[in-house]
């Protein structure tokens, strides 16, 4: 007895003969040549309209065959048929055939088909050579994949035709025996959805636009509820093991701390501050986001949280992204606890506490007092990056977990630091300062309570942004003279660059200018047009300083470079010296891009600005204008008018982060905003889409954490469990690839 077809079998057991093909696109199971959806529908009743067909552009057309014309070829044997087919509108296509045999009898005039082939021109007129096509109506090959309703239309796969993807999908639908449904027959009823066997149908074999538009419905809120079935369930796993409250203590270290702070917390800050320590004090683990403005005052609500937590007897552990941000994390909250932070040292607060630093490129020396403060207890703060999550590093009584910059993590991750203690879940605090809309913040983050800072404190200054094109030579020129004078007038500036470079990149000519075409062209030389350079070119943070101390206005300035491939100590010094003063410009790489807190630095440059996203122009503006003096940001592109100006246009438009925040999940796919680590090997989300969805994901939402609510191992739900362990697994083998 054959096997029943499933939504795990491979392809090569249904389309034998289509299975190589569709494995170049990694479609590999039937599952997901299902999920392979439509990227359109054609409509029919309507011919495709031809004016817009360019050269070179797979196109899959539907037209009315006007004429067809067979003529012997004159330098070989055979006839060759061409055929032309109209729009309807007047626009003519020519179907070539250099053999017109099996062809005549189809292509009549008449008879309306689909097409697909390469556009090209022959003799001023539009043409495809052998295309791949379809009869449709009267004329219908027998067993025709298509029926009266829109017909389908595929993204391209390698070497085959879309009529080709359709009929594998039409074997495979009809090979397919039924289909678990992870969404409850509750659930499908409330919404009116059809089940999924029939919804895969309705997608890809559609008898109305009305029924492909109710199938891509239910197909659409079946990956919101099963994303936030993960979360809920997650969530219900982590509540399940209890939490040790850590309530306030009067006279205590937060206490003290409040007293020596120079303001006075902003009122956005007073009551994100009162929902953190409501939840600190529950047995229930704290699961909360804190989101807010580039210098909103989330660190001091942090720290505060930490010290609160070590008034209750336990420890709290800052994880950063970067060593650069977790060294002037360790170093910004050693010098505002003061003597706080110097329990056990001449001058140190008697009731006070220690701050460890944990990260991969300590030395041996230095790594084990540190591990030995966390693993003792002397350490009620412990910062470090990834080094740790690692096994051997050992706290006395971890209590709180503050994640700073979320969207660097993965869930793994975080949960890794959560699992150092045993029988308690630490309570956990997760830090943005990259505005997240409310439908990322409930699909990424949907096991979490979110906290809001929308308040910049009093005191932080405008920053002014404006676009340089880096076709206008004077533009660029002037740029430099800006950085000049802001160094003149007692400022520091940032020029921020999208690679490190080589050591060995030939060294500049004399006299250089840093121009478009992401090279150095010599000053006062023609700009070259952009699409004479490569656009691999990109400025580097060595070729940078080199040519900055080359430039005439530029050239008596301190300078001094950051970036990932300098050894801790040497990142240190440099960032110490920047902060100090001892540096008027300094070039790096993004590893400025959180954290870094100099108030003198007034101005940043940020080169070939179009390589960078919304959210990460909006974070590196965010390191000036944090002291007395205002902001101004340069953004430099090698671009002359492209959708990439747009995007930098739209940020100098505006410093409301939530603004920039919409706009970039506007712009970006899911996938991209979500991250592999949210979402597995592929994303999961292929037709939600988070700008224009919300108000469906809000119901899922709903529904999903009802149900697990209601059943939260899910044994009355298998369907669900099973698409919640094979997500698992698929996450599981595509970071272990990774």
């Amino acid at each position: 007895m054959a096997e029943r077809t499933t939504l795990d079998t491979n392809l090569r057991s249904v389309v034998a003969k289509a299975a190589t093909a569709l494995a170049k696109k990694d479609l590999v199971t039937v599952r997901d040549l299902l999920e392979f959806y439509p990227r359109t529908y054609l409509d029919p009743t309507r011919p495709t309209d031809f004016s817009t067909l360019a050269e070179g552009e797979y196109v899959v057309v539907l037209a009315d065959v006007q004429h067809a014309v067979t003529r012997k070829m004159r330098q070989r044997r055979g006839s060759m048929l061409i055929a032309s087919i109209e729009d309807g509108l007047g626009n003519e296509l020519e179907l070539t055939f250099f053999s017109a045999w099996g062809h005549e009898n189809a292509l009549v005039p008449g008879r309306r088909v689909l097409v697909s082939g390469t556009v090209s021109h022959y003799g001023g007129r539009r043409q495809l050579t052998h295309p791949e096509y379809e009869v449709l109506g009267a004329g219908a090959q027998a067993g025709s994949t298509f029926g009266e309703g829109p017909i389908p239309v595929y993204s391209q796969v390698p070497k085959m035709t879309s009529m080709k993807v359709a009929a594998a999908v039409d074997l495979v639908l009809h090979a397919l025996a039924e289909v678990p449904d992870p969404i409850p027959v509750e659930v499908r009823a409330r919404h009116g959805l059809p089940p999924l066997s029939n919804a895969f149908t309705m997608v890809h074999q559609p008898r109305s636009t009305e029924e492909q538009r109710k199938a891509r419905w239910r197909m659409k809120f079946q990956e919101a509820f099963v994303l936030q079935a993960a979360l809920a369930v997650m969530r219900h796993s982590s509540d399940a093991v209890p939490a040790v409250p850590r309530s306030a203590v009067a006279g205590g270290l937060a206490e003290q701390f409040r007293e020596r702070l120079p303001f006075d917390l902003t009122e956005g800050q007073e009551q994100v501050l009162g929902e953190v320590t409501s939840d600190l004090g529950r047995s229930v683990p704290m699961h909360r986001l804190l989101q807010g403005e580039v210098g909103s005052g989330k660190t001091v609500v942090a720290l505060l949280a930490m010290l609160t937590v070590i008034d209750a007897g336990g420890q709290a552990a800052l994880l950063a992204p970067t060593e650069v941000l977790a060294v002037q994390h360790h170093r910004s909250i050693s010098a505002m606890l003061g003597p706080l932070a110097e329990a056990g040292l001449l001058g140190g607060a008697a009731d006070g506490t220690r701050v460890a630093l944990l990260t991969g490129s300590q030395s041996a020396a230095e790594r084990r007092a540190n591990l030995l403060m966390a693993a003792s207890g002397e350490a009620g703060i412990v910062v470090g990056t990834h080094a740790l999550i690692q096994e051997h590093v050992q706290f006395a009584e971890l209590g709180l977990v503050v994640v700073d910059e979320q969207h660097r993590f993965g869930v793994e991750q975080r949960d890794a630091l959560r699992a150092k203690v045993d029988d308690a879940s630490p309570h956990t605090l997760v830090m943005t300062a990259t505005p997240i809309p409310r439908t990322v913040a409930m699909t990424v983050f949907g096991d979490m309570e979110t906290s809001t800072l929308t308040e910049v404190p009093r005191g932080r200054q405008p920053i002014t942004t404006h676009v340089v094109r880096g076709n206008q030579p004077s533009w660029v020129q002037r740029t430099w003279e800006r950085v000049a004078e802001e160094v003149a007038r007692g400022g520091q500036v940032y020029v921020v660059c999208p690679r490190i470079g080589q050591e060995d990149d030939p060294d500049l000519p004399d006299g250089a200018d840093i121009g478009p075409g992401g090279a150095i062209a010599a000053q006062g030389a023609s700009a070259a047009a952009p699409e004479e350079e490569s656009r691999a070119e990109l400025h580097g943070v060595l070729q940078v300083e080199r040519a900055l101390r080359e430039l005439p206005a530029t050239a008596g300035l301190r300078i001094g470079i950051l970036h990932g491939r300098q050894a801790t100590d040497e990142k240190d010094a440099t960032m110490r010296a920047f902060a100090a003063g001892e540096i008027d410009v300094l070039v790096a790489t993004t590893v400025i891009e959180v954290g870094v807190d100099v108030p003198n630095a007034t101005q940043m440059v940020i080169i070939d600005a179009d390589r960078f996203g919304i959210s990460q122009l909006h974070q590196l503006r965010g390191r000036i204008g944090r002291g007395s003096k205002p902001g101004l940001c340069l953004l430099m592109s090698q671009e002359a008018e492209s959708q990439s100006l747009e995007r930098l246009e739209a940020v100098a438009s505006t410093t409301d982060g939530f603004e920039l925040a919409r706009l970039d999940l506007a712009q970006r796919r899911e996938g991209d905003v979500l991250g592999a680590s949210q979402s597995g090997a592929r994303s999961s989300l292929r037709l939600l889409r988070l700008t224009r969805d919300e108000d469906l994901i809000v119901a899922a939402h709903e529904d999903a954490w009802q149900v697990v609510g209601d059943d939260p191992d899910l044994a009355d739900h298998p369907e669900l469990r099973a698409e919640l362990d094979r997500l698992d697994a698929e996450r599981a083998a595509f970071l272990e690839r990774g």
